[in-house]
């Protein structure tokens, strides 16, 4: 990891994900990780905790819910949230529009998640 220049998403390395979304690796680092992400409406991430990252996610463009241990945050741009460490959480889009957002995380969290069942009080 160097500091070799501007990063952006033209120039970024890409990733598909789930069902049409998109990932581009900011900053790649053990220590730290910057993904900025698109979801198109109607998708959602699997939910999940992860056993050592620390997360922030904050939202660039449009309207996402991210519920957090059962509890379901409407973020729209400008705002973001804290995830930390062994919290459940599930990223959605219930928009009609694409949702772009950063995922900050530290230490990164690809090869940390582990699969989190539905809150009880129902899906999330």
């Amino acid at each position: 990891m160097t500091g070799a220049g501007a990063v952006a998403i033209a120039n970024a390395e890409h990733y598909p994900w789930g069902d049409g979304c998109d990932g581009w690796h900011l900053l790649r680092g053990d220590d730290l990780s910057v993904i900025q992400e698109r979801m198109p409406p109607g998708c959602s991430e699997q939910r999940h905790w992860h056993r050592s990252a620390r997360q922030f996610f904050y939202v660039l463009a449009g309207e996402a819910v991210l519920e957090l241990e059962g509890e379901c945050h409407a973020l729209v741009a400008g705002q973001g949230l804290h995830v930390p460490p062994g919290s459940a959480h599930q990223m959605r889009n219930d928009s009609s529009a694409d949702v772009h957002f950063l995922v900050v995380s530290a230490p990164r969290s690809h090869g940390d998640r582990v699969a989190a069942p539905a809150p009880e009080n129902g899906p999330a």
